[in-house]
């Protein structure tokens, strides 16, 4: 095991050591050139690469298209891009060159502006804090001290470097030129001691913080920001000043010092520092574009909390940004394809829609729910499949949306429907494991385990929502509202007597007439109104001529948007273990249930509202769309009296 370990050390160390020698004779050859010819040669490089290297492209432009879509064209994005690489390549190979020459040649090439924010910060006797990014030659910034260093001591916040060797040089030629080096991994408090003793800091502003940061907008895009400057500035009273290097022609550069940071407040505040931090940023990158570092994934999508309800530091808003005029994560959910399963995934939806402000949902799934999706105030849009279309057209279905994708979030389990999204190009797909689909999932969420108790389809969705972040214990998730009294007393109840799943699910028609009858000679104030599907008008008209009491039969009459508006209208619905079942419960009216072949833990409605009535056979539930003992005992042996008992105690009227 040793021996093992010995050889895996000796491996890795060999390697580090075969790339210091590579760097070394890189940088030897290069210190033979010119400068101007390395910058020549970093933007030839810079071109070939752009067009080789497709997954840095395409983060650059998507970047791009981040930050200026709603200003700038494609054509303009592409060409800012192609120029981005070619300033990265030059301003790589140059900044490979610059410690090799002497301080007064690398000044010759610089031109500096603003530096008398910097005196007069020392001569106020106030330290300095400098927000950096990366753009253009961000490496001058270390070869110039003399150019803006007046009086304070020089230090900066670095990230150690893998390569032990490559770490060692860099730290040597930074302390030479006489800067103070703070490793990030060993905290802030030895960097704060030294700012407050007339140091000027230079901290990284430009990367995604993660867990860590705070989110607020960044180009109207939300963005996970460090606030660690805002932190210093409050502990040591320092000058905040964003500083930028920009392309100024060939193998040339501009470094600018922008005006102290204002905020605007008359106290300023950790989150006000960190906004107007991003501000300036933008600010001064929109002067020259093409200079920063669009090759970072400064918008990373978190993972797994892409969700950002449960960030402890939350979310921050610039007073007067509305919350409409930020830039929308895009969100894609494929939803259940049955009627009664993309009812139970509403709380779901509710959940995630509350977990960010920026969220914007569209819903993939049958042209059938397409009237059920919208009537949710929390999708903003909906892409119906029709009929049989293979993966290749929904894909593009999605794609002729123009929508760019954030994320995907699976209700479904086939294989078939990941690869319509996998095949849309959308870059985080979130699901259960399923059956040959995980290679295609790059988040997979937890499903219980096998053997353990029963779990409602509704509870399993929201374990999605759960796992991209969402915070499943607000109240209101649940909570559809309550049926409408009628203004004239009468007791109006919808009937569900079909079940497009087949006769197993079933009560029979006779014993639904039966309860309607019974109730209505006792009980002249009730009302009662036929549902179902379009293929059951049949059996619509049947019930039809059953029935000795008010009623209207809207069976396959009625489209989704109608169906809805007509639940809202009723008191409560008798039912079978239906869609429509699932629609009212959804909808906030109770219902009265009967299940045979299927089982109300996992899909009946839930709340205390709904009364299911079940009596349990051996063979039950069995999930069978046809009984196959063809007895159907699991029916049958429910009888209207109990039907009517529950009806009539659900509407509030003494048996």
């Amino acid at each position: 095991m040793g021996s093992a370990t010995d050889n895996a050390t000796f491996s890795k160390r060999t390697g580090q050591w075969l790339q210091y020698a590579l760097f070394r004779c890189v940088e030897g050859v290069l210190n033979l050139l010119p400068l101007i010819v390395v910058w020549w040669l970093g933007r030839a490089l810079g071109t070939v690469v752009y067009f080789l290297a497709g997954k840095y492209r395409k983060l650059a432009l998507h970047n791009l298209r981040v930050a200026f879509g709603r200003e700038k064209g494609e054509a303009e994005r592409r060409a800012l891009a192609r120029e981005h690489f070619k300033s990265l390549f030059a301003n790589i190979f140059c900044g490979l060159k610059l410690p090799l020459m002497k301080e007064e040649d690398v000044a010759k090439r610089i031109r500096s502006e603003n530096m008398q924010h910097l005196r007069q910060a020392f001569e106020a006797g106030r330290p300095l804090l400098h927000p950096i990014m990366h753009a253009s030659c961000w490496e001058v910034m270390t070869q110039i001290p003399s150019t803006f260093v007046q009086g304070h001591n020089p230090a900066s916040i670095y990230q150690p470097l893998r390569n032990p060797w490559l770490n060692a040089l860099v730290l040597r030629r930074r302390e030479k030129l006489g800067y103070k080096l703070f490793d990030r991994t060993e905290g802030f408090n030895a960097p704060i001691k030294y700012v407050r003793e007339m140091g000027m800091l230079g901290i990284l502003v430009d990367q995604h913080a993660g867990d860590h940061g705070v989110w607020t907008p960044f180009f109207d895009r939300l963005a996970s920001t460090t606030n660690i400057v805002a932190l210093c500035a409050l502990r040591t009273n320092a000058v905040i000043l964003p500083m930028m290097v920009y392309d100024d022609g060939p193998a040339r550069w501009r470094f600018v010092c922008d005006g102290p940071l204002q905020t605007g407040e008359a106290k300023p505040s950790i989150d006000g520092i960190t906004m107007a931090i991003n501000r300036a940023v933008e600010r001064l990158i929109r002067q020259q574009p093409a200079a920063w570092f669009w090759v970072h994934n400064r918008w990373k999508t978190p993972k797994p909390n892409f969700l950002l309800a449960n960030y402890k530091r939350g979310v921050l808003m610039p007073e007067g940004m509305e919350t409409d005029s930020l830039q929308p994560f895009e969100l894609l959910i494929r939803s259940p394809n049955w009627l009664g399963d993309a009812c139970m995934a509403f709380p779901m939806v509710r959940a995630i829609k509350r977990g960010r402000p920026d969220l914007k949902i569209t819903v993939l799934g049958p042209d059938k729910l397409e009237e059920l999706w919208m009537s949710m105030p929390e999708v903003s849009r909906y892409i119906g499949k029709v009929g049989r279309e293979g993966p290749f057209a929904v894909a593009r279905r999605i794609k002729d949306t123009g929508v760019h994708f954030d994320a995907a979030v699976f209700c479904t389990n086939s294989t078939r429907s990941t690869l319509e999204v996998w095949l849309a190009g959308i870059p985080r797909r979130v699901g259960f494991r399923g059956s040959l689909r995980s290679k295609m999932l790059n988040q997979i969420i937890k499903e219980p385990k096998k053997g353990g108790p029963l779990e409602h389809h509704a509870h399993r969705y929201m374990r999605l929502a759960k796992g991209i972040g969402a915070d499943i214990t607000q109240p209101g998730l649940w909570d559809a509202g309550a049926p409408v009294p009628s203004a004239d007393g009468t007791i109006r109840v919808g009937v569900c007597a079909g079940a497009e799943y087949g006769p197993a699910k079933r009560w029979p028609l006779e014993r639904f007439a039966a309860v309607v009858n019974q109730i209505s000679a006792r009980h002249p104030q009730f009302r009662w109104e036929l549902f179902g599907a379009p293929g059951e008008k049949e059996m619509g008209e049947k019930l039809s001529a059953m029935l000795q009491a008010p009623h209207e039969n809207f069976v396959g009459k009625t489209r989704l948007t109608e169906l809805i508006a007509r639940l809202r209208a009723c008191q409560l619905l008798l039912t079978n273990d239906t869609g429509t079942m699932h629609l009212a419960a959804a909808l906030g009216i109770p219902t009265v249930s009967i299940f045979g072949s299927t089982c109300p833990i996992e899909t009946g409605p839930l709340g205390d509202r709904h009364t299911v009535i079940q009596h349990k056979v051996p063979c039950s539930p069995c999930f069978e769309r046809e009984c196959p003992f063809g007895h159907y005992d699991c029916m049958t042996k429910v009888v209207p009296d109990e039907v009517a008992a529950a009806v009539l105690k659900t509407a509030g009227v003494d048996v």
